[in-house]
This record gives structure tokens, C-alpha cells and sequence, in this order.
């Protein structure tokens, strides 16, 4: 039987070859992964969309879709993965290969604010690669025919009157709009119920059938029914005037709410794990395609506004997150 000492030669040659082996494939591979991301995109592209069609997020993320697919050379198909306020479509591109080949138009909802008020949000940003900020829009506080309210002074004194006699819809728990919500009732010093909806179409609903007094929305889905007079606008939550509505005044106008600023913004992520040179072909792609007149004219067109070229995502989204989590610890929110 051959002793320990006879077996070291022999066991010192096998790891040098399979070492040279590996080293052999890594440089057959390098060029093959520099190939593969010269090549791409060389088939669809899919822009995961967590929500049903026709909200805010789905106009931001097929106006985008279509553009790409110009700049990009191949289709870009928009699938609706609907469901848990934007969560389900999230994780299902956080769990995707990163080839580039399946992204996501997300909102701040399933971004940054719904792990830190559900633990049944599995992500972490950590599982993403962020393309680039696409633009903003205020939310506005609205008014129903019911709540005889006419203008935001009137809102404040008459819900600080009554204190738990009115309530105020959002499209859900842990929402964007909630938060906006919550971040009305704490500096206003107000008490008001909050009804969470399945979305903003089950809120109109309510709000035109005079069955609920307020609600918070993103200013594209409101405006359809401010500019029909079924719903009063309030007042937008950034900190100035939305410039497609000059004639509605922000919150923080009124001296109680100075100084709220809060907005939904819509960003283009991958998975984590992204080839550099696939992330710099989608990032260039995005840069180009909210520099298009026809792009930028829909989305401003809709209440948003489009977001400045370059911005650094890794500290934006730390800060809004860390803004977030503040909302969400003084109000108790948890799902």
C-alpha cells in the first residue's frame, strides 16, 4: 500500500492541472462573456410592470418600452404582473437571470417602502441593479362632492373640528399614497381614518359614489376626474406646484403642512448581478430615450416630470428609503 509521503507528489500535479485547466477555461470564457455582451440585445427584452394596465407606472413603463425598442433594436414586450401593491412583479425580476433580457419599470411602492412594512417582501435592493431614475409626479389630496370641503383651509379646520368623523382612501397599505396620507394627518394634526383599496380604480369608485370623503392619488390618475369637476383637488405633495396643474396649489402652502414633500417616482431596474457592459447599453438607452420630445412630451403630459440625467441611484435610493422608514415608524405602519 503506498504510504501518505508517496501519494503528495502525485496529488500536487492534479491540483496544478486542474488549476491549469480552470485557468484555461476562464480564458476561453472572458471572450465568450465580452461576446455575449457586444451581442446583446439579440432577442425581446421584457419590461415586467407590477401592476394591472393603466395606472401611472404602466404609462411610465410602456412609454419607455416603446422608445427602447427603437434605441435597442429589438422588441420590447410589456408584461402585468399585478398584485401586492407591486411586489409580485418585483421579486419576479429580482429572481430573473441577469442577462438583461427581463427588467423592471418599478414605482417607490414595491422599491423602497414595501419590505419595510411587510415581512412577507422577500427582496432587498441588494437583489437589483439599478438602470437609471425615469421621472417624478406629485400625488394630490382630493376631495369628494361629500365632504363639502371646498379648498385646503377648509380641509384642515374642518377635519381638526371633527376629529375621527372622515376618512381618506389610498390604493393600499404601505402605498406611496398612504405615506403621503399619513405624513397630511401628522403635521395637519389630524385624525382621520385611513381605508386602504386594491388599487386607485376601486378608490375612484368610492370617492365619485360619494361613499368615502377624501383620497390621495398619483396626479396622473386623478386628473381625468379633476378636470371633469367629479373630484376637488386639494392640493399636490411636493414642495411646489405640479407645472402640468399651475392652479393647484401645493400642500405646503398652507403654514400647518410647510415643508411636506413627498412624490412617486419610477425607476428601470435589473437583477442584481448585471454584466457592466449590459448595464451601460441600458443605461445610455434610457439616457436617450428621456431626451426624446415625443417621450418626454407623454410622460410630462400625464403629471410627471422627467428626472435629471445621471442621477446616482445607490444614495438616492438610501435616502428615500431612510425617508420612508421614518414615515413608517411614526405612523406604526405594518401589513
Amino acid at each position: 500500500m503506498p504510504t501518505h509521503s508517496s501519494t503528495q507528489p502525485a496529488l500536487a500535479a492534479r491540483r496544478l492541472l486542474s488549476a491549469a485547466c480552470l485557468g484555461g477555461w476562464f480564458a476561453l470564457a472572458a471572450p465568450l462573456c465580452v461576446a455575449q455582451t457586444d451581442s446583446y440585445p439579440s432577442r425581446p427584452i421584457t419590461i415586467v410592470i407590477g401592476y394591472p394596465p393603466g395606472g401611472s407606472t404602466d404609462l411610465t413603463g410602456r412609454t419607455i418600452a416603446a422608445d427602447l425598442a427603437k434605441r435597442l433594436g429589438v422588441p420590447v414586450v410589456v408584461e402585468n404582473a399585478g398584485g401586492a401593491g407591486g411586489t409580485i412583479g418585483a421579486q419576479k425580476v429580482a429572481n430573473a437571470p441577469a442577462d438583461g433580457y427581463t427588467l423592471l419599470v418599478g414605482a417607490n411602492n414595491e422599491i423602497a417602502i414595501s419590505r419595510l412594512v411587510s415581512a412577507s417582501v422577500k427582496y432587498q435592493l441588494k437583489d437589483f441593479t439599478p438602470i437609471g431614475l425615469i421621472a417624478s409626479q406629485p400625488m394630490v389630496l382630493v376631495a369628494s362632492s361629500k365632504s363639502g370641503v371646498k379648498n385646503m383651509a377648509q380641509f384642515l379646520s374642518t377635519v381638526k373640528k371633527h376629529p375621527g368623523q372622515f376618512s381618506y382612501g389610498s390604493s393600499g397599505v404601505g402605498t406611496a399614497l398612504h405615506l403621503a396620507g399619513e405624513m397630511i394627518k401628522d403635521q395637519g394634526g389630524l385624525f382621520m381614518t385611513h381605508i386602504p383599496y386594491r388599487g386607485v380604480a376601486p378608490l375612484a369608485n368610492d370617492l365619485l359614489g360619494n361613499n368615502i370623503e377624501f383620497g390621495v392619488f398619483v396626479l396622473s390618475s386623478a386628473l381625468p376626474h379633476i378636470k371633469s369637476g367629479r373630484l376637488l383637488a386639494l392640493g399636490t405633495t411636493e414642495s411646489k406646484r405640479a407645472a402640468v396643474t399651475p392652479d393647484i396649489p401645493a400642500l405646503a402652502e398652507s403654514p400647518q403642512l410647510k415643508g411636506l414633500h413627498i412624490n412617486s417616482w419610477f425607476a428601470l431596474m435589473a437583477p442584481a448581478g448585471l454584466p457592466e457592459g449590459v448595464t451601460s447599453k441600458l443605461k445610455r438607452a434610457l439616457a436617450e430615450s428621456l431626451q426624446a420630445p415625443d417621450v418626454r412630451k407623454k410622460l410630462e403630459d400625464s403629471g410627471s416630470a422627467i428626472a435629471p440625467l445621471n442621477v446616482d441611484m445607490a444614495p438616492f435610493l438610501a435616502t428615500e428609503t431612510a425617508t420612508y422608514q421614518k414615515i413608517v415608524n411614526f405612523a406604526n405602519i405594518k401589513e
